[in-house]
């Protein structure tokens, strides 16, 4: 498996994740800890999860915990008007934290690559219309925060 594919888990992992950990409540410690040891490289009710980046997933997860409160803002100005994050669906919440997280704290990333993973991401989670969503509010973010990466589309 090559180092794309193992990161593509890793951000497909980091989201169930950060969803896990907002349902539930759990802390960064025990999802971190429950991923690695019982989903990640497993095969669990006859779905195979893949083997992902594991610190790649670490850095996502804990990052987005560590920066949630900068990361919201930006997210909540790129939504459209009256639609806060607060109110739109907790798988939708941690597809656009993890991206944004991303796009503000991982330069070595392509800003592209990071939107296009992440619209995969929510493809997988959420009908055509919120994956659009996801695509936008991300480049949205990126054409503001790393305009130097992106070339005019």
């Amino acid at each position: 498996m090559s180092r794309a594919q193992k990161r593509s888990a890793a951000r497909l992992a980091s989201v169930q994740a950060l969803y896990q950990m907002d349902i539930r409540g759990s802390n960064v410690v025990e999802v971190l800890a429950e991923f690695e040891n019982h989903w990640i490289g497993q095969e669990i009710d006859g779905v195979e999860y893949s083997p992902a980046e594991e610190s790649f997933f670490r850095d996502i997860v804990g990052g987005v915990v560590r920066e949630q409160r900068s990361i919201d803002p930006k997210v909540d100005q790129a939504l459209a008007d009256g639609w806060p994050l607060k109110r739109v669906d907790a798988i939708l919440r941690a597809i656009l934290r993890a991206g944004v997280y991303e796009l503000l704290h991982r330069k070595d990333i392509p800003p592209k690559v990071t939107i296009s993973e992440y619209v995969s991401v929510a493809h997988a989670f959420l009908d055509r219309e919120e994956a659009g969503m996801v695509n936008a509010v991300l480049d949205k973010i990126a054409r503001a925060e790393r305009s130097d990466h992106l070339q005019a589309s």
